[in-house]
């Protein structure tokens, strides 16, 4: 919200300097984001009327004007073309520095001698273009200082407003709060009702209430075509960053900056039937007024006729119902639409106006009247005309209603730490024109209609904590009575697991948690994910069923740049639909290696990561809770993984996390080169351990024994392994599968697996005779679950 010092002083006025009341700003929350002079130093320019004007004797487009300086005549040549006798403008004076830096010196145009430069807004640096000279209003008395009639010693201040204060994009609503500060009133501008001239109605329907609950209109009637805006408010309107395009718009913008309503004038010659407002229907066109053609979304709050739609409710007018140079007849729109309804929709059509930020934010549902009257009495007085008498439409029952609060003294305390007597509470609640009841705790309060923000009892004590000052709000130690937390130490916390990943040589990645829908696509395509009403671009649309997306498109970044070797995790949630209709977050930790296994060295050769580089760090985390054996990978098929390279992993019978190769066709669409490798697990699962027991250590000698069988190909190390920890006795202490062999002497349907053995008791040494017999037993397991052969 940018605005004039001086205007704010209209409304009111502090005995303050200029930085205190910056800094008064800030502090009660409506940060300053920047003041500066509203105009260059003009030293040298002053008012000057044009006397005469006589055609230059040696140049047909310039003129020699004589003026009036309020001392001694001047004289100057010009060849702007609205120069004209009896006006004033603004004359830079000989020696007068202008805002470019040139300085004037006495020269001659074409043989006649020039006094001076009549100059224009831009020349003077209060515009950034112009067509022709300034002009003046004839009350401007020749010779006053320019910096002095236009009241240019201003400063424009820019603040920065938080969400929830849409009731200060306005000078009445920073005029409130600095009143409030400064224990001032502020002094509202006269909203008289204005006498009607006219009885001319226009029909007014409210077909969408629940999205605009109030609507004010009133027709104007023969305004004058050729007024012009005055100088003032154009000054007012510029010091604001807005800048002057017609009396009728200006008047509505400037009472959009005065009270905080957004308006609208239509030309009523242009209208048909009546006035809907309603949503708009599929297929709908509308041509704004900075001429873009809009294709509507269904639902869109539109305001039309009769012949289609006229403006985008809120957010900016058509085209073909707007006012002109030639409108006569004016139908003025004041209305109140909900927030809700309108939140994100100017961003959906690529559009972001005054108009709608304010309506998004929140306006006043009692201001729509008042603005109507200030608008008609600005309008009467600028380009004339005949009112006609106030159409309004409410339905109340849409309108947000004022919930009366419940403030508690001791709940002031508790939350500010600070002791606030009830008189000030009370003077601070009224200050802010809040309806206060005193309660025998405290007091009932109900906040004014533009404090659309206020609903809870915290937010009075917030507003209690401003005006008395962040600053005096004293520093204490809170006093907390700790108490340990139940924690179950079999659980394996994710800051361990992340140690795990980063000791292994991972670095942790954290990308957005909505990602490209194609490429979401092909990692899950038998799963819609959730789409994003308003995604802040169409790569980043969908929220991720998978971590995939991110780390793949973090590997693409790296690759892109020079990064052979890449080693990437990520921990956080996925959101995947259920058939339900409900959403599961459920939180997950993947992982993605490709390039070298080791970084370049002189020590060993170079290898590339391989399938069983990802399991070992897969294992490493499984490892963490203690329960290794618990945990099995299985060949399993994924869309987004290498078929026959890819496994799942279950503990018992529930499937927690998955890990292969990347799908090629993936790779060459993401122009990945090498092998991929990615896992996911879930967290939930993996995170549960158990604890250690401890064991005591045997003094008696361990046995070693070697076997070696064969079996069919497709028959897993895993399988063997759980039927060898089955069938074996309780003195096994250590088993390992340590070689693998296919080749001459196996069949080419079968392999060969080589099993160390080691048999181990506390109590006592185990004979040859029962290592054998637990061998036994072993290999018999074997051959009649497994179809395996001990070979010789």
């Amino acid at each position: 919200m940018k605005f004039s010092e001086q205007w704010l002083r209209e409304w009111v006025n502090p005995p303050v300097s200029s930085e205190e009341l910056l800094a008064q700003l800030t502090i009660v929350g409506l940060e300053v984001d920047g003041a500066e002079p509203v105009a260059p130093s003009l030293d040298g320019v002053i008012v000057a009327r044009v006397t005469a004007l006589s055609p230059h004797p040696n140049a047909d487009k310039l003129r020699i004007v004589e003026l009036d300086t309020g001392s001694d005549p001047q004289s100057v040549v010009c060849g702007a073309h609205n120069v004209r006798d009896g006006r004033c403008f603004p004359l830079a004076t000989l020696g007068t520095v202008m805002p470019d830096g040139m300085k004037l010196k006495p020269v001659k145009l074409r043989g006649v001698a020039s006094s001076g430069m009549l100059c224009s807004a831009r020349e003077l640096g209060l515009a950034d273009s112009a067509d022709g000279l300034l002009e003046l209003p004839d009350d401007a008395v020749p010779g006053t200082p320019l910096s002095e009639y236009l009241k240019l010693d201003d400063v424009s201040i820019d603040v920065d407003l938080t969400p929830n204060r849409g009731d200060c994009f306005c000078i009445a609503g920073i005029g409130r709060e600095v009143g409030a500060k400064n224990h001032c009133t502020a002094e509202w501008p006269v909203l008289s009702a204005v006498k009607e001239a006219v009885s001319t109605r226009f029909p007014v329907h409210l077909d969408a209430p629940e999205d605009c609950p109030h609507y004010v209109g009133r027709v104007i009637a023969n305004i004058d075509a050729t007024a012009r805006t005055p100088l003032w408010m154009e000054e007012r309107l510029r010091r604001s960053g807005l800048r002057a395009i017609h009396p009728v718009v200006d008047v509505t913008n400037y009472v959009m900056l005065e009270l905080g309503q957004p308006m609208h004038a239509f030309d009523l010659d242009r209208l048909e039937g009546a006035i809907h407002v309603r949503r708009a229907t599929s297929g709908e066109r509308l041509t704004l007024l900075d001429e873009q053609e809009l294709e509507l979304q269904a639902g869109s709050l539109v305001i039309a006729d009769e012949s289609g739609p006229l403006a985008l409710a809120g957010i900016m007018g058509g085209a073909q119902s707007g006012v002109v140079v030639g409108t006569r007849t004016l139908f003025l729109e004041s209305a109140y639409f909900v927030p809700e309804r309108l939140s994100g929709v100017a961003r959906s059509y690529g559009l972001h106006t005054d108009s709608s930020l304010r309506f998004e934010r929140g306006v006043d549902p009692e201001l729509q009247e008042r603005a109507m009257e200030r608008a008609t009495a600005l309008l009467m007085e600028i380009v004339g005309g005949e009112p006609g008498p106030i159409i309004e439409q409410r339905v109340p029952r849409y309108l947000p209603e004022r919930p009366a609060i419940h403030l508690r003294a001791e709940r002031i305390e508790r939350l500010l730490g600070l002791k606030v007597a009830d008189t000030e509470v009370v003077d601070i609640l009224k200050r802010l024109e809040m309806q206060v009841l005193t309660l025998e705790d405290g007091w009932r309060v109900t906040a004014p209609s533009f404090r659309f923000d206020i609903a809870l009892e915290a937010d009075l004590i917030e507003e209690i904590a401003r005006l008395v000052g962040y600053d005096h709000i004293p520093s204490t130690r809170i006093n907390l009575g700790f108490a340990s937390d139940a924690r179950d130490e079999a659980m394996v916390g994710l800051p361990r697991q992340r140690q795990v990943l980063v000791e292994r040589g991972y670095q942790e990645a954290i990308s957005y948690s909505f990602v490209d829908p194609a490429l979401q696509s092909r990692i899950d395509p038998e799963l819609q994910p959730l789409a994003l009403a308003n995604p802040i671009s169409t790569e980043l649309s969908v929220m991720r069923t998978s971590l995939w997306p991110g780390l793949l498109q973090a590997l693409a970044y790296n690759r892109k740049r020079q990064q052979p070797r890449v080693r990437l995790f990520e921990s956080g949630l996925v959101f995947r639909p259920q058939a339900d209709g409900s959403l599961l977050q459920e939180k997950r930790l993947g992982g993605i290696i490709a390039g070298p296994l080791e970084p370049l060295q002189w020590g060993s050769s170079e290898r590339m990561v391989d399938f069983y580089d990802l399991k070992g760090d897969v294992e490493a985390l499984l490892l963490l809770g203690g329960g290794d054996e618990e945990y099995a990978f299985f060949p399993a098929s994924h869309p987004g993984l290498h078929p026959g390279q890819s496994a799942e992993i279950r503990k018992g019978e529930q499937t927690v996390g998955m890990l292969g190769g990347l799908h090629p066709e993936i790779a060459r669409k993401l122009k990945i080169g090498g092998e991929v490798f990615l896992f996911e697990l879930r967290l939930a699962e993996i995170g549960k351990g158990r604890l250690p027991r401890s064991l005591e250590l045997s003094r008696y000698p361990a046995v070693s024994r070697d076997i070696a069988i064969s079996l069919d190909e497709n028959v897993s190390a895993e399988r063997v392994l759980s039927c060898v920890r089955k069938a074996a006795p309780e003195s096994l202490m250590n088993l390992e599968l340590f070689d693998v062999y296919r080749g001459e002497g196996i069949d080419s349907e079968k392999k060969s697996l080589a099993l160390g053995l080691t048999f181990q008791d506390v109590s006592r040494t185990l004979d040859d005779t029962e290592v054998d017999g637990g061998l036994k037993a072993i290999v018999c397991a074997l051959e009649e679950q497994l179809g395996a052969l001990l070979r010789s």
